[in-house]
């Protein structure tokens, strides 16, 4: 097995095997930190004030992403070197922070530590996104690529859920602070690793579009709604769900079950989506993860429990990992190099203000479960028709316009002598 996991993370190259331990850290970082948070916000409190927790840390979220996505768009397009920069400073300074959180568990001031983290954690997930296609041996294959990128993100999340799972049961969220630090000090050494990112390494990136850097291409937008849909859906689902099992009074462990569901949901992504690469395109993709989040949401909300929750957050991880996968492809395919930094910081804080937006509808207790999976599983399938239609559109727009110069050049010229 510890062969397979080395094989994995060298097969692409000296570049691809940094940046995936520094993902790897960073990953398993984050999962601790989680864990830690999900007790001192969420468990150790009443359902009203866990309510009004989850609300204010899901506004505190979105603040940042209104000063920093342009900021760091600009700052990628004038200097490449900011990629390899952008993951050191992420995860060294997020593991400052989780040291910082254990002086402050009880505290007011664990709001804006926290909040920082998540900044910082965007951070990285675009940088890292950004700096892949130059990094790899073999640019073509990236779907394929991100895919192997998020399993080697979940052995991460594998290696550090023991150690999260101990400190909760010890109820001693600081020792999975200790250890979030720890990883965070790994992917920081592992970054420092990534070779130098300059001009002429972007410049020899194969494109083959010249579309100008500042405007996606078509394609990439509309599968940039339809992912944001997809994105919308999880944070609704995620936390209709949670807030139903909170007032219910259920267990860490129950909670626990939904969480592992949709990491299992995520990483079945990560091992189907190279496959669906051979035979689709990355569009079909998108609205294939639209119709599993349907189907599951449709389902549930017949047989409402926990067997059929944890379907569900497996579904929504499958369908989240699916549309992802696909948009991440799609566009490092489109945007020129010297683009994609600005294209990737527009997507993540569109993807972010899409689950905050779905996240903060069920922390208002008026919605009935069962009524709000439904209602999710018909957004779905209505985004699917929206997408697959703006889709199709251009495409029959220029068979026709094919049909008619064809038409026009086969047909036998007329002068006026045949009248007569």
């Amino acid at each position: 097995m510890a062969a397979r996991v080395r094989l994995a993370f060298s097969g692409r190259g000296e570049g691809f095997m940094r940046l995936a331990s520094c993902h790897a850290g960073a990953v398993a970082g984050d999962t601790l930190v989680a864990m830690a948070l999900a007790g001192t916000l969420f468990f150790s409190v009443p359902s009203t004030e866990a309510r009004e927790n989850v609300a204010l840390y899901l506004v505190l979220t979105l603040a940042p992403f209104a000063v920093l996505g342009p900021l760091l768009g600009r700052v990628y397009e004038r200097f490449p070197a900011a990629y390899r920069g952008g993951l050191v400073l992420s995860a060294a300074i997020r593991g400052a922070l989780a040291i910082a959180m254990i002086f402050f568990t009880g505290s007011v001031v664990l709001f804006p530590l926290a909040f920082a983290l998540l900044v910082l954690s965007r951070l990285h997930g675009i940088s890292r996104s950004s700096v892949l296609p130059v990094i790899l041996d073999r640019p073509l294959e990236l779907v394929a690529a991100n895919a192997e990128l998020a399993r080697l993100g979940m052995v991460g999340t594998v290696v550090a859920l023991p150690f999260g799972a101990i400190a909760v049961a010890l109820d001693m969220p600081w020792v999975a602070l200790v250890f979030a630090a720890a990883a965070y000090a790994w992917s920081t050494i592992a970054a420092r690793a990534l070779p130098a990112i300059d001009r002429p390494a972007l410049a020899a990136y194969p494109s083959g579009d010249a579309t100008p850097v500042r405007v996606s291409p078509r394609p990439v937008r509309l599968a940039r709604f339809a992912t944001a849909a997809v994105r919308f859906l999880n944070g609704f689902l995620l936390l209709l769900v949670a807030f139903a099992f909170r007032d219910a009074d259920a267990g860490f462990l129950d909670f626990g079950a939904l969480l592992g569901a949709g990491g299992l949901g995520f990483l079945f992504a990560a091992f189907v989506s190279p496959m669906l690469e051979r035979y689709m395109s990355e569009e079909p993709m998108v609205v294939m993860g639209l119709a599993v989040e349907a189907a599951a949401a449709f389902i549930a909300a017949q047989v409402f429990g926990l067997p059929a929750a944890a379907v569900l957050a497996g579904a929504a991880g499958f369908a989240w990992g699916t549309a992802k996968f696909g948009f991440d492809g799609l566009l490092q395919a489109s945007v020129p190099a010297e683009g994609r930094g600005r294209a990737f910081t527009n997507s993540e804080t569109m993807f972010q203000i899409a689950w905050v937006l779905g996240a903060l509808l069920p922390v208002v207790p008026i919605i009935p479960v069962e009524l709000g999976l439904s209602a999710a599983g018909i957004a779905a399938l209505a985004i699917q028709v929206i997408y697959v239609s703006a889709t199709l559109v251009p495409v029959a727009a220029a068979r026709r316009r094919e049909i008619t110069a064809a038409s026009a050049a086969e047909a036998p010229e007329t002068d006026l002598m045949d009248f007569f």
